[in-house]
């Protein structure tokens, strides 16, 4: 039997747990004041900053086994970040840096001798790159850029040894990038049913990513059909974007009369393509319908004029009345004998007197009463 501990003079008796067991009571006693005591410290706890390894997002990062080499060899390429399972294209490109990137775009790239490599689940790569001169002077580097899906690029820095070196044009103006998905809106109306040339409004958000001001931007807009290349034509937008600024541009654009089909509406700025946007046209079925009318209404129209003109040249046939109903005569049959003597209309009969068929006397005329004479005398 243990021993109870001794309770100080004045103080409550301890409280029993009614379940038998030891320490219920204490544990009861106490599960309010802790209750109170989390919701009192909540509202500091959502104060709190997150942790850094979850605020931030990891960065596509690239690494190289070598800062030079010649022509002829080959570099190690590594990546972390990246998107899992993200396909990545890697490219040596010539007038290039870090800061402002490759110049020019893919143009001053050796295309032809570029990789493609996809990221793991973790989002990270390594592959051999052979090196190559690329068509542009150095400074050089290794472009990584993903190939579909959200858009990232990293721009390592690498030495071609051997290959000439230039220094980079200055700048002459900002560098304009698309921020928001591209939209076309408007519609074209009911005119285009019938073949009226469709127009849209392609509206893209840019930013100036550059150091410089762009004042009144000149973009082209491009319409392919199918696999035909794109008809570019110049839209010039009015205002100066800021570095930093971005704003809202509308753009017109319009397709030829009678259009219809998967068209592929893009903008481009200088020689950088910004953004590309689908665009399905309906057929014009008005002009359909307008064939078929045609197809009928016009023999129906030549029909009837030549049955007008063949009423008109027929001969023999007078018009009768308001002209809808006409009377034909009909030609005359030719006799071979002589043509019997024309007779004069006899006077009507008169009721007093009986004229006596020839062969016939007034006596010996049959009647309907007497018998047959056949027999008699």
């Amino acid at each position: 039997m243990g021993v109870l501990p001794l309770a100080a003079p004045g103080a409550p008796p301890p409280r029993r747990s009614s379940g038998g067991g030891r320490g219920g009571g204490d544990v009861n006693a106490r599960r309010p004041n802790a209750l109170a005591l989390l919701l009192a410290l909540l509202p500091l706890l959502l104060l709190l900053p997150a942790s850094p390894a979850a605020a931030a997002e990891p960065k596509p990062q690239v690494k190289l086994s070598q800062a030079q080499a010649g022509k002829g060899g080959d570099i190690t390429v590594s990546g972390t970040g990246w998107r899992p399972g993200a396909l990545l294209m890697m490219l040596i490109c010539g007038h290039a840096v870090p800061e402002r990137g490759v110049i020019g775009g893919t143009n001053s790239c050796a295309n032809s001798d570029g990789r493609a490599v996809t990221a793991d689940t973790l989002g990270a790569f390594s592959k051999k790159l052979p090196v190559v001169e690329p068509p542009k002077p150095c400074p050089c580097v290794v472009h990584v850029a993903t190939v579909t899906g959200e858009q990232a690029l990293v721009d390592a820095p690498f030495t071609v040894a051997g290959h000439p070196t230039a220094p980079l044009p200055e700048p002459t103006g900002g560098k304009l990038a698309v921020l928001a998905a591209t939209r076309l809106e408007g519609d074209s109306g009911i005119l285009v049913f019938f073949g009226a040339p469709p127009s849209r409004r392609l509206e893209i958000t840019v930013g100036n990513l550059g150091a410089a001001p762009v004042k009144d931007p000149v973009f082209q807009i491009g319409t392919a059909h199918g696999v035909f290349a794109p008809q570019w034509e110049e839209q010039q937008w009015r205002g100066t974007l800021a570095p930093g600024q971005k704003a809202l541009v509308k753009l017109p654009v319009q397709l030829s009369a009678g259009a219809h089909g998967d068209y592929q509406v893009s903008v481009k700025y200088g020689t950088k393509v910004l953004a590309e946007q689908p665009w399905g046209v309906g057929r014009p079925w008005g002009i359909t319908i307008f064939w078929i009318l045609l197809a009928v209404v016009v023999p129906a129209a030549v029909f009837r004029i030549g049955m007008a003109i063949v009423d008109r040249v027929r001969p023999g046939v007078r018009p009768h009345g308001n002209g809808r109903h006409r009377t034909v005569r009909l030609p005359a049959f030719r006799r071979s004998g002589p043509l019997p003597a024309r007779t004069e209309p006899s006077a009507p009969k008169s009721t007093a007197t009986t004229t006596a068929l020839p062969w016939f006397t007034p006596d010996s005329a049959p009647s309907e009463n007497r018998s047959t004479t056949k027999g008699h005398s």
